[in-house]
């Protein structure tokens, strides 16, 4: 994916390195975001005004960094005086700072806000680096966001409970040339038979990347009786007892790969890659928006569409939170606020900044804004809204992911 997927690899990879230290030990100082949290809305407000905001994020995107710098930065400095500083860092860096801080007893930090997900959000909710739980003070996190949706309640299995809120959703979708493929498969089911019939003309990226580790959650998810379990406490055999299943259908599949399965695409860039030069005819990933991107930099055919499964395909989250020692919690309760709102998540997805989806329900929308949302200029490849979000299913525990991954190597890569 040209933007988030590769994050979120990177956040599940890397934070793992710190997934073994040592609690930290709990700090009874009263800090500054305790009082933000019990404050009113209209008192968080204005005590924001004219303060600075410091959001710690991933940095490695124009667009993303162009729609923080020029559309939400100069509206947050007319609407509140507030300014809005930008510090690019890489998730790890600035758990590990927090966990520091922590043990120093530091009660006032550097950092507002943080962009966060999956095992990184884990670790810092379980070893106590976050303030929360704040969402039920955001009007537009009560106003716009599907608060019973499992892929809000949960990142990646992991309950959020308050502690972060949904900044953005990206979907894996498939994508194919229209030219070679007429109608494409709408099941797992489907798809091995058209592989099958075209042998060499699919295959995946081998895990433990991020885009093959999701298509096999995907043939996990048909052939699963019972997905949701999979947001439950990690019970191994469950996955032991739904996993042969899955190794059945990817073998039934492997002859018929490109390279009849001897090898696999290293990643989601040499799969792309293998599209582009007409080797294979579909590709996938997280980011419905990325085929429409790549046909406008002429790097994908014109004739490129895009489709997700019938039983839906994963919806990947990612949030915001706000640390236990935030210098300005008022401030940073503010700016997530205004992320949250329907023009700022619009805005988002238009294709010259991010092209994302929005983390709000369209059907809280008002008619006006659900106009202005079925008009934006996503791509040609790009599904609706609507189709989106009503084929969407959560992810799963990080814990079955790697399970799986382990599982992929032993049972298809080696067998």
């Amino acid at each position: 994916m040209k933007k988030f997927n590769s994050i979120t690899s990177m956040l599940l990879v890397t934070s793992l390195i710190i997934f073994g230290c040592s609690p930290v030990a709990k700090d009874k100082t009263k800090h500054a975001g305790e009082t933000s949290l019990k404050s009113d809305w209209k008192k968080n407000e204005e005590n924001a005004k004219g303060s600075k905001v410091n959001f710690f994020m991933w940095g490695g995107d124009e667009g993303i960094n162009r729609y923080l710098d020029e559309w939400v930065a100069p509206h947050l400095k007319k609407q509140y005086n507030i300014e809005l500083k930008r510090y690019p860092m890489d998730a790890t860096e600035f758990i590990n700072k927090l966990m520091t801080e922590k043990r120093a007893n530091n009660t006032s930090g550097e950092m507002d806000v943080l962009w966060i997900n999956g095992e990184n959000f884990k670790i810092a909710k379980q070893q106590e680096l976050l303030l929360g739980p704040f969402t039920s003070k955001l009007p537009n996190f009560q106003q716009f966001v599907d608060t019973q949706s499992d892929d809000i309640k949960y990142d990646f299995g992991f309950p959020t409970e308050g502690f972060e809120a949904p900044w953005g959703k990206v979907q894996f979708v498939f994508a194919y040339n229209s030219d070679k493929i007429a109608n494409p498969p709408k099941s797992i089911e489907e798809l091995k038979d058209w592989v099958k019939q075209n042998p060499g003309k699919f295959t995946y990226p081998a895990p433990p990347d991020f885009t093959g580790s999701a298509f096999v959650r995907h043939v996990l998810h048909e052939n699963s009786k019972d997905y949701i379990a999979y947001l439950n406490k990690y019970d191994e055999a469950l996955i032991e007892g739904e996993a042969d299943q899955v190794w059945k259908e990817l073998n039934e599949m492997e002859p018929f790969l490109w390279r009849e399965g001897k090898s696999y695409p290293q990643s989601l860039s040499q799969l792309e890659q293998l599209y582009k030069n007409g080797e294979v005819w579909m590709t996938m990933g997280y980011d419905e928006a990325n085929a429409s991107n790549l046909i406008k930099s002429n790097e994908f055919p014109a004739t490129t569409k895009t489709f997700v499964l019938d039983q839906g395909t994963l919806s990947n989250t990612h949030f915001l939170a706000i640390p236990y020692n935030a210098p300005n919690p008022n401030g940073a309760l503010v700016l997530i606020n205004e992320l949250l709102s329907p023009s700022a998540q619009m805005k988002k997805m238009e294709l010259e900044y991010w092209g994302e989806n929005m983390s709000l329900s369209v059907n809280r929308l008002s008619e006006k804004d659900k106009n202005i949302m079925e008009s934006i200029d996503r791509g040609p490849a790009t599904l609706s809204q609507q189709e989106l979000s009503s084929h969407r299913i959560p992810e799963i525990a990080a814990d079955y992911v790697q399970w799986l991954e382990r599982g992929w190597m032993n049972n298809v890569a080696n067998n």
